[in-house]
């Protein structure tokens, strides 16, 4: 072979040589980049809030949960916009009574645009309309929270009173009354226009033949937080509306979860749901660093045991957002 020759095959061999070596190399540089991002990416069933080590109170938190063998939903959400800590926020759990907010906020909504008075009268009457098929069924006493309003059939209450009843007391009847004076479609296209979603009010209580059909009031916790910031900050209706909502929440009667969780004295304005396995409580504290809570609990027989559990949660994020 000729020194030229041998020149041109040696050139080949390097330039060919370099061209393999480099495109190797930067397969294996895009490897080594790709999982180290995949083998830190965070865990799944992490907390929504947890950012690195979960600190004291949100390891408390998660023996709460694991302790009480329920699923659980909460959210926390400050007044000032500047905290929000959510675990399951959006999973979707049974409303029970919290629906009733919902109706509340119609009422007012309402109320505001005059297509009704607060002072009206409203005929008080036992039977309703299956959302299933139709069919008429009435309200059970021994099943609803207040009984009075039952020995008023044939007489009338204001939309006020019933209003007072259905949310202070959690009135059955008085619920069914007000859904089907104000008009399903209208108290979820409110729910819709606060952006508050993960609110789903399909029918009214004790309608049997859809619950048997799994059709079913519906909420998750930043659902009704997102409700309750509405309120808090006078922007639910009008301000005047969200404050005299906010009164009506304040005396709210059943208080064995929210406001056993915070510090005696504190101001709270929020609503209960009970069914059974289920026990729901979502509220605005007005403590020192205002601040919504909803907590969300399925899946515990006792009711004072649940009880505690949402008071404990609460109090853990009471001491995380003050």
């Amino acid at each position: 072979m000729s020194r030229g020759v041998l020149l041109v095959v040696l050139f080949l061999v390097v330039v060919f040589g370099v061209g393999f070596w480099t495109q190797e190399h930067y397969l294996m540089t895009a490897v080594s980049v790709s999982n180290p991002a995949a083998a830190s990416a965070p865990s799944a069933a992490a907390p929504s809030s947890q950012i690195g080590p979960a600190s004291a109170g949100e390891i408390r938190i998660q023996q709460l949960i694991q302790n009480s063998g329920a699923d659980i939903g909460f959210a926390l959400m400050t007044l000032d916009g500047k905290l929000t800590s959510t675990y399951h926020g959006d999973k979707v759990f049974h409303a029970a009574s919290t629906m009733k907010m919902p109706v509340m906020i119609e009422l007012f909504h309402q109320a505001q645009e005059g297509r009704l008075k607060l002072s009206d009268p409203l005929p008080i009457k036992n039977e309703f309309h299956s959302l299933a098929d139709g069919s008429t069924f009435t309200l059970d006493p021994a099943d609803d929270s207040e009984s009075d309003l039952y020995k008023a059939v044939g007489q009338t209450r204001t939309l006020s009173q019933l209003c007072e009843l259905m949310i202070t007391v959690s009135s059955n009847l008085a619920t069914n009354l007000l859904i089907e004076k104000l008009g399903v479609e209208n108290i979820r296209a409110t729910v819709h226009s606060l952006h508050a979603d993960g609110v789903n009010v399909l029918r009214g209580v004790e309608d049997n033949k859809a619950f048997a059909r799994g059709l079913n009031n519906t909420t998750t916790a930043e659902g009704l937080a997102t409700l309750l910031l509405a309120i808090a900050n006078g922007r639910a209706v009008d301000a005047e509306s969200s404050k005299q909502m906010l009164e009506i929440l304040e005396r709210q009667k059943f208080n064995e979860g929210i406001p056993a969780g915070v510090p005696a004295g504190t101001v709270v304005a929020h609503k209960t749901g009970e069914l059974t396995k289920l026990h729901h409580d979502a509220g605005i504290v007005y403590a020192k660093r205002p601040f919504v809570v909803v907590v969300l609990v399925k899946g515990m027989e006792d009711f004072k045991a649940s009880g505690t559990l949402i008071a404990d949660i609460t109090h853990e994020l009471y001491l995380q957002s003050q």
